[in-house]
């Protein structure tokens, strides 16, 4: 087992060129290079182990179901995509030579992803409407909106409500029932414990930080003392908000049967994931919109029309059908993405690749040169 890998390491593998320094750091216990020795098996046709692997090293061999084979060499192109990512896999993988490969976690990953791009399309919009854009920054890089569906973080930010305080003013008391969490704004705060008679200093808060959730998750009594060392502002949250606020919202979903009977009648497939991922294969006629960049390209889609959204798992879809559908949009995602289906039918939805099509004012669709 090697060293960790370093950040000029990740920023060549897709999507993790996507992810902040943050992600990668929650990413760390996994960022370890694991040995594959020649002619060990890494996975077999069918294999549902939810797993995401790209090879740093050596060669591998990729046979299909149809028994087509094709070896895969570190360092290429395509070595820096996941190895055959749907589920079951399409492929059996056995190492043609020792190899070295990174293996992570696909839930994680793909929660890690989803987020970081639906963070960039909402800095974008918050850019244009709130003045204090570092200050949102830092919050919304706290570990807390990590659990926080990206759908939901804009209703969040509102019900945010402020207050204003003077140094040495208590925010929240040890053994105090939990109603509310707080975020810094303005200001420095101590976080403090009693330990016997005396109070033991364990943090200092700066702009960003979250404090008094512990509380709400746990349903416990506040296990320290927040004190403000110099005058400030905290956005207070309250308890209601803050578990409905954690749950996902519910968007229109069809399956791939419901979403070609809506082909037919005119609909259009949208692609959400990175330029690299669609690339590497989309259906017919499929638009590319990042969800990074959905909320800028949006403008040039047609009101009169329906989207179907689509990406690996879902989850960047179901993000950009809600995003659709508050500007107006009438929009379904995929249910359970491009890994829910069979491999025969990803094959034959993803029928295409390079770069695809552009969409035009109003809708319109040109074949990209």
């Amino acid at each position: 087992m090697g060293a960790p890998l370093n950040p000029d390491q990740l920023r060549s593998l897709t999507p993790l060129n996507v992810l902040s320094e943050q992600q990668w750091r929650e990413l760390r216990p996994q960022l370890v290079p694991q040995p594959l020795l020649a002619g060990q098996v890494l996975f077999a046709c069918g294999d549902q182990q939810p797993s995401t692997y790209f090879l740093l090293a050596g060669e591998l061999l990729l046979t299909a179901q149809d028994g087509q084979v094709q070896t895969l060499q570190a360092g290429t192109e395509v070595s820096c995509h996941p190895l055959s990512p749907s589920l079951p896999r399409m492929h059996e993988a056995r190492a043609l030579t020792d190899c070295s490969l990174l293996v992570l976690d696909t839930d994680q990953l793909d929660r890690l992803v989803t987020w970081q791009l639906a963070f960039q399309d909402l800095l974008l919009e918050l850019g244009q409407s709130h003045g204090d854009l570092e200050w949102l920054e830092r919050l919304l890089e706290n570990p807390l909106f990590a659990k926080v569906p990206p759908t939901n973080v804009r209703s969040m930010l509102e019900r945010l409500k402020p207050i204003q305080l003077a140094a040495g003013d208590q925010v929240l008391r040890e053994g105090e029932l939990g109603d509310c969490c707080y975020f810094l704004k303005q200001g420095r705060a101590d976080v403090m414990r009693s330990e016997g008679s005396a109070l033991q200093v364990l943090a200092e808060l700066e702009g960003g930080a979250c404090f008094g959730e512990e509380a709400l998750l746990a349903d416990k009594p506040r296990n320290a003392t927040v004190t403000m060392l110099e005058d400030g502002v905290v956005m207070r949250l309250d308890r209601q908000d803050f578990f409905e606020l954690l749950k996902a919202p519910v968007v229109a979903e069809v399956t791939l049967s419901e979403a070609q009977a809506l082909l037919a009648e005119g609909a259009q497939w949208l692609d959400v994931r990175l330029q690299d991922e669609y690339e590497r294969g989309h259906a017919q006629e499929a638009l590319n919109m990042p969800l990074q960049l959905l909320r800028l390209k949006a403008r040039l889609l047609d009101p009169a029309r329906t989207y179907l959204c689509c990406c690996d798992s879902g989850k960047r879809s179901n993000s950009a059908v809600f995003l659709l559908t508050q500007l107006g949009y009438r929009a379904f995602a995929l249910r359970g993405g491009l890994d829910a289906l069979s491999a025969d039918q990803r094959e034959q939805l993803l029928c295409e690749q390079g770069a695809g099509y552009l969409v035009r004012s109003g809708g319109r669709v040109e074949r990209s040169l």
